[in-house]
């Protein structure tokens, strides 16, 4: 796929990205991977690039320069071409991920030169427009600054650039989503107003520049999130429940590594599996619990679990997803398809003389996995680079554990 052309994002006091006061607070993750050899990694990679694209020219040549950059600034920056390659591969080694049968339509927006708060808002709202295009979501990462030597790069504070918050009143209830009620009060601290208080407010971005500055809060402009109504082909009571999820599910704290170089900021998307929200999003026990309300709805007895009550209403919630994204013609899938997309992914890797690493426990979808052909066979597994990579601060950021 061609790469898009760049989305223009809202000037500097628009009033579609607006933001919260900021507050204090630090950022001292900067020095991820300090003790991994960033040579023996980048040589690694330069090979590997150039194994795979001998057109690139002579591998031997770029070793050197990279090397003698390595030794001169203590990092190196990748070219156009190696950025590319890098985030794709690191979609192709992505052990949890199902969708990986189009990792090389992946689009890459090389964003390195922007290293403000701001700008990383503002390049955030466009990766979702362009992901987003109209409903038919486009796979996209955005790659802003890397961690150098020197400074570390911006982090975006958010699991993912579209999440919904959690409420927490003083009885412990939440309105929303309980996954994340830590970052809805972090956002709060930084001046955030809260939103509507309702099960879907879309939270704040949450923005840290490059060299570790204070933390800023920016609001997505509603433009720029689309948003799914669920309904169910045959119940018209669901409809009535007012529940939505967004389209594009956007993670925004992993940290792509290429080659010994960490990118923090590098959000990146596919589109959902329907799985991934209607069995677990809407349906954990830790997050929106819809299962024992859906079952009331049906008239299921769930007196007892032999009823296999929970079952049925996890069907029929898994059905409004499909059918409501269908109806406002955003791309999902469904977890039978996917599987077997995987699956021959699988095929055309082995035939390239690549085998495919895989973690059962995540490959397998979350309902009815033993009538998907995934199920039925084992999976290398061992993690590969490039890769994306959770950092533990970064998931204490995501959880809002860091700002006092």
């Amino acid at each position: 796929m061609e790469e898009p052309e760049p989305v223009a994002g809202c000037p500097a006091g628009h009033p579609a990205l607006q933001e919260d006061r900021p507050a204090g607070g630090e950022d001292k993750d900067g020095e991820a991977g300090k003790d991994t050899d960033i040579r023996a990694l980048a040589t690694d990679f330069v090979r590997l690039f150039h194994a795979e694209f001998p057109a690139a020219g002579d591998p031997g040549r770029r070793l050197a320069a990279v090397l003698a950059e390595i030794e001169a600034t203590g990092t190196y920056r990748h070219t156009r071409e190696e950025l590319v390659f890098g985030a794709r591969v690191a979609w192709r080694n992505n052990t949890r991920c199902i969708g990986r049968l189009y990792w090389n339509s992946l689009q890459v927006r090389d964003r390195r030169h922007v290293t403000t708060a701001e700008g990383v808002a503002l390049e955030a709202v466009a990766h979702l427009r362009a992901a987003t295009n109209g409903g038919r979501i486009r796979p996209v990462i955005t790659v802003l600054a890397p961690d150098t030597p020197e400074r570390q790069g911006p982090r975006i504070w958010n699991e993912q650039l579209i999440r919904y918050a959690g409420h927490r009143a003083p009885d412990g209830t939440v309105v929303g989503d309980p996954v994340n009620t830590g970052i809805t009060e972090a956002a709060v601290r930084l001046g955030w107003s809260g939103g509507a208080g309702t099960p879907f407010d879309i939270l704040p971005l949450i923005v840290q520049g490059a060299g570790g500055g204070p933390p800023r809060c920016f609001r997505l402009p509603d433009e720029a999130v689309l948003e799914v109504p669920i309904a169910h082909p045959e119940f018209d009571w669901l409809a009535e429940w007012g529940l939505r999820w967004h389209a594009v599910p956007a993670i925004s704290c992993m940290c792509l590594e290429i080659g010994g170089v960490c990118y923090p900021a590098a959000p990146f998307n596919g589109w959902y599996m329907g799985t991934e929200i209607g069995a677990r999003n809407l349906a954990d026990t830790d997050r929106y619990d819809l299962l024992p309300r859906v079952a009331e709805a049906l008239g299921l007895d769930t007196a007892e679990d032999r009823t296999l009550w929970r079952d049925r209403a996890l069907v029929e919630l898994n059905r409004a997803v499909l059918h409501s994204f269908d109806l406002v013609g955003a791309t999902v899938t469904d977890h039978h398809t996917e599987s077997r997309r995987f699956l021959a992914h699988i095929d055309r890797e082995e035939r390239r003389g690549r085998t495919v690493p895989a973690d059962w426990s995540w490959i397998v979808p979350p309902m009815s996995g033993s009538a998907t052909g995934v199920f039925h066979r084992y999976y290398e597994t061992g993690e590969r680079t490039p890769a994306y990579v959770h950092h533990p601060q970064a998931l204490a950021l995501a959880r809002g554990e860091t700002l006092v």
